[in-house]
């Protein structure tokens, strides 16, 4: 992968990630899931799952070092975990609410809880999102030992994926400042790889 697809892939992922939050209605209640925005903020969010697989790897190939190729694998199986629950809550929630609505059946509600806090449901999801985070910090040790970009380009990324659970129990406005935080750290490693690029041509 192309370090120029790899900046790419890390700053449309962080712009993804805040037009997630962003998109997305503040409330969890039957409107805010039937709606346009909760179908497309939820959408935005995988789209910058896979952006940041594919950027881990583009990374790996910067690298080149075998703690990097591990972020990408450990990457990518957090994302394939947390994925299915985001289209579930996205597609499936809007199907529910849709109907809830339109037939005046709050109780049908019942059934997005019953999806959202099942064991299985929620014990996939938590583990990819900490593999997210494992990933992101091992791609953060990564860039600070190998030297290949400025040493600290990988910290904001590692810090914003290591805090995404976290921020699910948190007040809007704190979930907003997450996005800007990964749309930060996204851009700031686009930057790095961009930077380092031009570095190598010019020598």
């Amino acid at each position: 992968m192309a370090p120029r697809l790899t900046s790419a892939a890390f700053a449309a992922s962080g712009i993804l990630f805040l037009a997630y939050i962003v998109v997305r209605p503040s409330g969890d209640d039957a409107a805010a899931m039937a709606s346009t925005a909760w179908v497309a903020g939820h959408a935005a969010a995988m789209a910058g799952f896979i952006l940041l697989g594919l950027g881990m790897l583009g990374l790996h190939q910067v690298l080149g070092d075998r703690l990097s190729l591990r972020a990408a694998a450990v990457t990518w199986a957090g994302a394939g975990l947390t994925l299915p629950y985001y289209g579930a809550e996205d597609f499936g929630l809007n199907v529910i609410a849709q109907r809830s609505l339109r037939d005046q059946a709050p109780a049908l509600m019942e059934l997005a809880q019953e999806f959202r806090y099942g064991p299985l449901p929620v014990t996939m999801f938590a583990a990819g999102l900490l593999l997210l985070g494992v990933g992101a910090v091992m791609a953060a040790v990564s860039v600070w030992r190998t030297g290949v970009l400025p040493r600290s380009s990988g910290v904001a990324l590692a810090l914003g994926f290591a805090l995404f659970l976290p921020q699910f129990f948190t007040p809007y406005p704190v979930r907003v400042a997450h996005g800007v935080l990964i749309l930060a750290g996204g851009i700031w490693l686009a930057s790095a790889l961009i930077f380092a690029r031009t570095r190598r041509v010019a020598a």
